[in-house]
């Protein structure tokens, strides 16, 4: 299977941005090999779309389990869809963390991504607290099983693990505890077999190459190492490689 590499730009990258983005984005030899999938913010959808050079997936990075409403600020996973989206991000550590997503919250959006058409990509991972407890596989069991049911026959869906202590810290989860949180997430899964499991937390071109080798991690979701269209293509190329 192709290796997957994500890039979340959070709020980074306007319009202007994303296409300038694009136009110097320009990773070699990765098109047979390498799924590459971008989460620019809602309003720079259009331009990525428009300004892509080589193939690239499009997500958006928060999706509202309503089709439409009296709901302010929020998008459906219906306009997603329509807008030219095929990914929707869903529970993301920051989404958990500072706006206070619940495991519930959660899996109602990935019930909505499901019913729109769009592939959710699930993110699940442990505070820094938690793995000192000794309490991982509680953790991502817990997460898993908010969102499980609503994978029932559903093959096209990806799950991110993110340990909470490794994103933006510059800590790095070893490619060892990678896969050993790997191998949780898919026990825990059972019948339902993910796309792939994303590895995320710190990324970058110097250990993408290491934790894509790792067993059970069949690619990476990286934050800010994605802003840069050099450094993004460094790291799309090391999964090529």
């Amino acid at each position: 299977m192709r290796k997957v590499v994500a890039g979340n730009w959070k709020m980074h990258h306007g319009p202007d941005a994303a296409a300038g983005f694009l136009s110097r984005f320009r990773p070699r030899g990765v098109s047979e090999t390498v799924e590459l999938i971008l989460f620019p913010p809602d309003l720079s959808l259009r331009a990525v779309r428009k300004a892509a050079r080589v193939p690239v997936g499009l997500g958006v990075q928060n999706i509202h389990w309503e089709e439409s409403g009296a709901l302010t600020g929020e998008v459906s996973a219906e306009m997603a869809r329509e807008a030219g989206a095929s990914f929707a991000l869903v529970g993301h550590s920051e989404r958990r963390h500072l706006f206070g997503e619940t495991d519930d919250q959660v899996g109602r959006k990935v019930r909505a991504a499901v019913r729109a058409g769009l592939v959710p990509v699930v993110c699940v991972g442990e505070l820094l607290k938690e793995r000192r407890a000794g309490w991982l596989a509680d953790v991502l069991r817990r997460q898993i099983s908010a969102f499980a049911g609503a994978l029932e026959g559903v093959t096209a869906f990806m799950v991110a693990y993110e340990p909470v202590w490794a994103i933006g810290t510059g800590e790095t989860a070893t490619p060892e505890d990678a896969s050993e949180a790997h191998a949780i997430v898919r026990e825990t899964l059972g019948a339902r077999t993910p796309a792939a499991i994303l590895y995320g937390g710190s990324v970058n071109p110097g250990n993408a190459a290491e934790l894509m080798s790792a067993p059970g991690v069949d690619g990476v979701l990286v934050g800010g190492a994605s802003l840069d269209p050099g450094v993004f293509a460094g790291i799309a190329e090391a999964a090529a490689g």
